[in-house]
């Protein structure tokens, strides 16, 4: 960068004293020191008004470049008046931006590094075209998670390569550079020695990859050495050696895969992995890899495809459905365990709101990202920004807000990417994902036809904002704007219900996790929190927190069919990319799900469905959401003390959540 961009510091002086609305009481902070607090110079934390600052003033500086790069003539005082609106209405958590924007911009990942790709929340990439270049796909999925970026792909490449035996007589000797790169590149060359012809075999010299426990500088924590590395070559050389001649890359190949480099980058350090993938709806194979469930009395996974436990949790299982498809087989698939779950390409394409006529703007839409709120061409990213209507004074207010949040994502995609692919997307779409959280309270507070009001008003002015300042910035209009996503994460800062969900209960433990060396868990320990290591992530343990949500209904109190009705209205008013939702059903709901596919296919471009648990139970083990009785948060509560991380020093960078900030699409 040339230019910088900074706020006047007259204006930061009112904020250092104020107290910031941090929700839930303490929860909003605790997730922002774990996740958001990044070192300042000093080595001291970021407190909030100072993470503000950092993302506004990165956020200008990306426009000032852009706008003197190509002369189109920069306004110093407007811009400083425009700033200062974004970082109050930013402070007051009007409007946040991912939680990707709040740990990575303006940080020296993008003022230093040029790392633009990891101010995104999602992306998607296809093996259709597989045949053409074997290894790429995976390369580009490690390569995002390793920025913290989730990634969705398919299986339409299965049975387009032909599966090599190296030769073991003139091996190779590889050392992997420490670096994100050095490792993506490690498993591309081993790749190709099994998907190329010809190849030598390869031995890897892992010396250069820094040894356990030291610091990653830039993406925070630290680092697990070359183990999982080291486990995923094994993996890869376990999955392909000995096949015999002529046989292909199936489908199962590529999930495999995929999800063994989800397992590896959270291993790495990276903590968290959000995978999706697409399949046939007709292929059993497919919908039979996730049938593995957890055994709380034998505490293990049991299932036909039980095998798959150590790293198909990586990723979430869907499928293509079409418009007028026979959703037997599926649903009662679905009925099990919540997977698959489903996306309509043919709506995505056609559609943006599901008010408005087709307009076929999005006709080489090909998936979406982990959560399914944007719809993605191969290899493109997305940004997406969080508002929260609750917050808001008025309808006025938050019109105006959508200004802010608006102008936080279109600025994002001004930035370029180290993938060439990528940027030939970005740069055409300019797609963003706007999005809403806290609905289930605005209904219950404000009532239906005002959320209907405030959507269709917000969703225009959010279209008279990107003409506007795309003529100003002299690029393309966004081929989408709005989406839903499920939050989870950005959402507790201000203590709001995440995107469209309802509540699991008004009492409830909220799981958060922390990296096992983090000096965060002093203070939960010390506030009397309870803390136990992860089962199903390595170096992390889950901090269990009890939550109360009054005045707000709650999933038990929530069909299942108002529950996809709200998703439907949403689409058809809100959101031009998608809703992201996943439906949580009773276990007398379980045969609704297929008259709800049936009906609503015609509403809705995605869904996911959630058994709903009885007290007590669990699908999976530490699900991110528990439901508690009233006595018991009373009886959790009552020797709990308050968090306490006044003039605290950490030592290392915040761990920063991942992807698409959501709990419900990272399992």
């Amino acid at each position: 960068m040339t230019y910088n961009f900074k706020l006047d510091e007259g204006f930061l002086n009112k904020y250092k004293d104020i107290k910031p609305p941090f929700g839930f009481n303490g929860l909003g902070e605790l997730v922002y020191m774990r996740t958001y607090s990044r070192l300042n110079e000093d080595g001291t934390n970021e407190v909030w008004w100072q993470t503000v600052k950092r993302v506004v003033e990165g956020t200008y500086t990306i426009q000032k470049n852009h706008i003197l790069k190509y002369q189109l003539g920069w306004d110093d005082e407007k811009a400083q008046g425009s700033a200062q609106e974004m970082f109050d209405r930013m402070f007051n958590m009007k409007f946040l931006p991912p939680g990707r924007g709040l740990w990575a911009m303006g940080s020296e990942l993008t003022t230093k590094r040029n790392l633009f790709a990891a101010l995104n929340n999602c992306s998607f990439v296809s093996t259709e075209n597989l045949s053409e270049d074997p290894v790429k796909p995976f390369e580009f999925l490690m390569d995002m998670s390793m920025l913290g970026v989730g990634v969705g792909f398919d299986i339409k490449g299965a049975d387009q390569v032909t599966v090599y035996q190296p030769s073991k007589e003139d091996i190779t000797t590889h050392s992997i550079p420490d670096s994100r790169e050095g490792w993506v590149s490690s498993v591309g060359m081993l790749l190709q020695t099994y998907l190329a012809p010809n190849r030598a075999a390869i031995s890897f010299d892992y010396s250069q990859i820094r040894k356990a426990g030291e610091p990653i500088k830039g993406f925070g924590g630290v680092s697990s050495g070359p183990a999982p590395l080291q486990k995923l070559h094994n993996q890869i050389v376990e999955k392909f050696d000995g096949r015999s001649a002529g046989s292909k890359v199936t489908g199962t190949d590529i999930v495999d895969i995929m999800n063994m480099i989800g397992c590896c980058v959270v291993a790495g350090n990276v903590r968290r992995s959000a995978e999706i993938v697409f399949g046939d709806p007709n292929d059993d194979e497919y919908l039979k890899l996730k049938d593995y469930r957890w055994n709380n009395e034998k505490q293990q996974m049991e299932g036909s495809a039980a095998h798959r436990a150590d790293f198909g949790w990586s990723s979430n299982n869907s499928v293509f459905a079409t418009v007028g498809m026979d959703y037997n087989k599926v649903a009662e698939q679905t009925a099990v365990n919540g997977e698959p779950g489903y996306i309509w390409l043919d709506n995505i394409r056609k559609f943006g709101r599901l008010a408005d006529a087709p307009d076929n703007k999005d006709i080489r839409a090909m998936g979406t990202n982990p959560c399914a709120e944007q719809s993605l061409e191969s290899y493109e990213l997305c940004c997406l920004v969080e508002t929260f209507p609750t917050r808001a004074e008025s309808k006025e207010d938050y019109l105006r807000t959508l200004k802010f949040a608006y102008l936080y994502a279109k600025t994002v995609t001004l930035t370029n990417t180290h993938w060439a692919e990528t940027n030939r997307v970005l740069l055409r779409n300019r797609r963003i994902g706007t999005s809403m959280s806290g609905v289930a309270q605005f209904i219950e507070n404000k009532g239906l036809d005002n959320l209907r009001e405030w959507c269709d008003e917000g969703y225009h002015t959010i279209q008279d904002w990107d003409k506007i300042y795309s003529e100003w910035l002299c690029v393309p209009r966004s081929v989408k704007t709005t989406s839903i996503k499920p939050s989870g994460t950005v959402s507790l800062l201000p203590g709001v219900t995440p995107g469209m969900h309802y509540p699991e209960s008004n009492h409830y433990i909220r799981r958060i996790r922390i990296a096992e060396d983090s000096p965060l868990l002093e203070q939960c320990k010390a506030a009397n929190y309870h803390v136990e290591p992860s089962v199903s992530e390595a170096n992390t343990m889950v901090v269990s927190i009890p939550v109360s949500i009054p005045n707000v209904r709650t999933v038990n109190e929530v069909s299942i069919w108002e529950q996809v009705a709200l998703a439907a209205f949403l689409q058809k008013h809100w959101a031009d990319n998608q809703v992201s939702v996943t439906v949580t059903f009773k276990k007398d709901e379980a045969s609704q799900i297929k008259p709800i596919l049936n009906y609503y296919q015609y509403q809705l471009k995605s869904v996911s469905f959630l058994p709903k648990l009885e007290m007590g139970n669990t699908v999976y083990p530490q699900m991110p959401y528990e439901e508690i009785s009233k006595d018991r948060y009373e009886e959790l509560v009552k020797d709990l003390n308050v968090l306490d991380f006044n003039n605290m020093t950490t030592g290392v960078d915040s761990e920063a959540e991942k992807f698409c900030d959501g709990d419900h699409c990272v399992l």
